[in-house]
């Protein structure tokens, strides 16, 4: 009977719907084989509990042997007390991953009144977490219900585990390199399907408003950007991921030499260490002591208000009109992309693809204009040029120069500062 159970689950876990999670960063074209490799890539299975005398506990684990060091705070966010149910995605060593919270009362004085779980997973790359978000959620709920019964994640684990170094101890620091959101040099439209029920790429747009092209223009310089929000904490995981899909460029030969777009998702202060060591990332967080740290962070994100200490950075959080001309260039093609799925039943094109797509159109035409003049014989970068790449000549001045450092573009930069005599 139990063998008909876990058989049950393992269709479940491979063929339920993903509700809430995105499939990320995955390259295009994927060649079958290589999707097929991808999936059974699960090196890890936990369940996280909260103690009332001593916080957040590692309960139950596959492999028993696995580095979770940590794992208990990052798949149980800060403040999520105050939340019935959340998801979470996270980076651990070299693994990513994707825990499902969840809050219960309960009528007993030893727990508090309340019962505090999460159940997860840990692969070594982000872009097939999503798949297992359904079996997760159920799970953190049985474990709620009836705790200590493990079958279900013991057979889903050894459904889909990866295949782990020889020896004991394995660490999360001996497997193979994470894989990023590809980098820019080796960037193309990646197949994305963003299946939260409102739209990941929508409500990042709705909720950011002009901001977004703020965003833009540290994503594409590669600053490290830190995103608060009290919980829930998943749908800031995906601004995390919205924030990354900006500064996508499908152009060859452009920043090899550049930081790679790091999705960090969900960090706490235990990843303080860490952070400090990055030159690059975008993450977020639901505690509020990072925004002391001024030497973690270039751009602070607080709710819609974006932010630096950065002094050479503050011209860059001005909304210039070439930003506004975009942003209503934005909204023109989603209006019509609407349209078209409403009259014409048009169901070949989404939003995500249309978000994509929008800033890698803007971020090729950039950098195919920098490299024009490059290879030109005098070198100079005109106010001609800039408005051609739909930058403003004045207001995006020192993001170009920005521009030309961080990628090592060599070009003249001629258009006169108003700012100076």
């Amino acid at each position: 009977m139990a063998e008909q159970v876990d058989r049950a689950l393992l269709l479940d876990w491979a063929e339920g719907p993903a509700v809430l999670g995105p499939a990320i960063g995955r390259s295009w074209p994927l060649e079958q084989h290589q999707e097929e490799e991808e999936e059974d890539q699960i090196v890890a299975v936990f369940v996280v509990t909260f103690d009332p005398r001593t916080g957040n506990l590692m309960e139950w684990c596959l492999p028993h042997d696995i580095d979770l060091e940590g794992v208990e705070f990052k798949s149980m966010a800060s403040g999520s007390h105050r939340v019935q149910s959340d998801f979470i995605y996270f980076r651990k060593g070299q693994y990513f991953g994707l825990a499902c919270f969840a809050n219960m009362s309960v009528e007993s004085e030893l727990e508090r009144g309340a019962r505090m779980k999460s159940v997860g997973i840990l692969s070594p790359s982000y872009t097939l977490l999503y798949k297992y978000m359904h079996f997760l959620e159920k799970q953190v709920r049985h474990q709620l219900e009836i705790p200590g019964h493990y079958s279900h994640l013991e057979a889903f684990f050894e459904d889909k585990k990866g295949v782990l170094p020889a020896g004991k101890g394995v660490s999360a620091y001996q497997q193979p390199p994470v894989h990023w959101l590809p980098s820019i040099h080796r960037y193309m439209y990646p197949e994305m399907k963003i299946t939260h029920p409102a739209g990941c790429m929508s409500q990042f747009i709705k909720f950011f408003g002009e901001q977004i092209l703020v965003l833009w223009k540290f994503a594409l310089l590669r600053k490290r950007i830190l995103i608060f929000s009290p919980p829930p904490v998943g749908v800031v995981c995906y601004r995390v991921y919205c924030c990354c899909c900006l500064a996508n460029v499908s152009l060859p030969g452009i920043g090899g030499s550049v930081p790679e777009s790091k999705p960090f998702f969900y960090v706490n202060v235990a990843d303080i260490e860490t952070l400090d060591t990055e030159v690059s990332y975008v993450a977020c967080t639901t505690e509020k002591i990072f925004e002391d740290k001024r030497d973690l962070y270039d751009v602070y994100v607080d709710n819609q208000n974006v932010k630096t200490h950065h002094e050479h950075l503050q011209p860059l959080l001005k909304v210039n009109s070439a930003d506004r001309e975009k942003y209503r260039g934005l909204n023109d093609q989603r209006q019509m992309l609407i349209y078209s799925q409403e009259v014409d039943g048009d169901c070949g094109s989404c939003e995500e693809d249309l978000f994509v797509l929008f800033f890698m159109e803007q971020n090729n035409r950039i950098f195919q204009t920098l490299l024009e003049v490059s290879a030109s014989q005098d070198k100079s970068l005109t106010a001609e040029h800039a408005r051609s790449m739909g930058l403003d000549p004045q207001g995006d001045r020192s993001f170009l120069m920005d521009l030309l450092e961080v990628y090592g573009i060599d070009v003249m930069l001629v258009i006169d500062n108003p700012c100076c005599p």
